[in-house]
């Protein structure tokens, strides 16, 4: 089901972009954005093309369409054990906007956000877009302790809010049940609002555990915004459809009034929405079989890339993504990316501050949404270079 026949190259090379097959050069082979390869599954193209047939395209409802709130609410009751209200849930154009509006809707001009590094640079740029001041917290690769008592160190008067990022973009750490309790207990206790992108938490191997922290307990889930989304579980990135989740009716009016949803100036495609729908309702199959697959890939890749001289890879617990040290290679992670993208034909993203914050210096990111046909080539590429 995901092997390198379900993968259709002369497509993605016109339709795969965003640092993909569709803008790198002929013969690059691009383990960049965390996008899969694959095909979605039948029954989505199916459900938009059966709406579609009725040739009526109207606007939906600002709040979203009854069957969308509905199946997410349902969606994290079954397997989040999070008592969401649909009332409460609605969709977004895109989990990045989702950020970006829990930011406009909780922090203004001065405010301070502590953000995790290395993590994905959406949250400094949604932060500092309304003007707001980003806090670096440290958190290292891999299964080492986090120190909660330093990220209380860090809270200031100004400290308004936490972004969580579970499982973490680019390091694939899945938060422990301990930590998230720690952490929630920190928001509750200063009074901040706890920004939960869960666009992950469909991506996680074994014996790790997801726990949406919303579902610790009601006073933790009261300050929660949880942000979601299709792109990483079900391979719908150009569709652009996230949900934004509220726990009480009074984040979700600050969110709904800072979303213009009801001006028509945003909004989501409600082909979106029957997409998004449609994955949850009856795609649970694909998205095993996918989770499968990735087990297979990550395994190979890290063992892979832990074999080539300099490179270290700590496996990932959750995310298709393997975050490597090269600091090995006594080589920056610009450089690593030049000498890999020009001689060795494989296109990966480098640890730098633009992407992941100034903690993933000495890194560089791989996807591994791809066929093992593909990814061995790329790493015979790479370790035929390197050695």
């Amino acid at each position: 089901m995901f092997d390198n026949a379900w993968v259709d190259l002369e497509l993605l090379k016109k339709r795969a972009f965003n640092l993909r097959w569709a803008t790198v050069p002929e013969g690059v082979i691009p383990l960049t954005a965390a996008d899969p390869d694959f095909p979605s599954a039948p029954e989505i193209s199916e459900a938009i093309c059966t709406f579609a047939k009725d040739k009526y395209y109207c606007y939906g409802p600002p709040e979203g369409l009854s069957d969308f709130k509905d199946s997410i609410a349902h969606y994290y009751q079954k397997k989040r054990h999070v008592p969401v209200s649909p009332a409460l849930a609605f969709p977004v154009n895109s989990a990045a906007y989702g950020i970006y509006l829990t930011c406009k809707a909780f922090l203004k001009k001065g405010d301070e956000a502590i953000i995790f590094d290395p993590v994905d640079f959406l949250f400094r740029h949604s932060i500092e877009s309304v003007h707001a001041k980003a806090v670096p917290f440290a958190i290292p690769a891999g299964i080492i302790k986090v120190d909660f008592d330093l990220l209380e160190a860090l809270i200031t008067p100004k400290t308004k809010m936490i972004c969580l990022c579970n499982p973490l973009n680019p390091t694939g750490k899945v938060f422990t049940k301990s930590e998230l309790t720690q952490l929630g207990q920190i928001a509750c206790k200063h009074g901040l609002v706890i920004l939960s992108d869960e666009i992950w938490s469909d991506i996680v191997f074994k014996p790790a555990v997801f726990t949406s922290i919303a579902s610790l307990n009601e006073e933790i889930r009261n300050h929660t915004v949880t942000i979601t989304g299709f792109s990483k579980s079900y391979g719908l990135a150009g569709l652009r459809i996230g949900a934004v989740i509220a726990h009480n009716q009074a984040h979700y009016k600050l969110l709904m009034d800072a979303s213009m949803h009801y001006s028509t100036i945003h909004g989501v495609s409600v082909l979106s929405q029957i997409a998004a729908t449609t994955a949850m309702n009856s795609c649970e199959y694909w998205l095993d079989g996918f989770l499968s697959h990735l087990s297979s890939m990550k395994n190979i890749v890290v063992n892979e890339l832990n074999s080539i001289p300099g490179f270290k890879c700590i496996a990932p617990e959750g995310c298709y993504v393997a975050f490597t040290d090269i600091t090995g290679t006594n080589k920056t992670s610009q450089e690593i990316h030049d000498l890999l993208l020009n001689e060795a034909k494989v296109a990966v993203v480098p640890g730098l501050k633009q992407w992941f914050g100034d903690g993933a210096e000495g890194h560089i990111r791989m996807s591994f949404a791809s066929s093992e046909f593909i990814l061995t080539e790329a790493l015979d590429r790479i370790k035929k270079l390197m050695t």
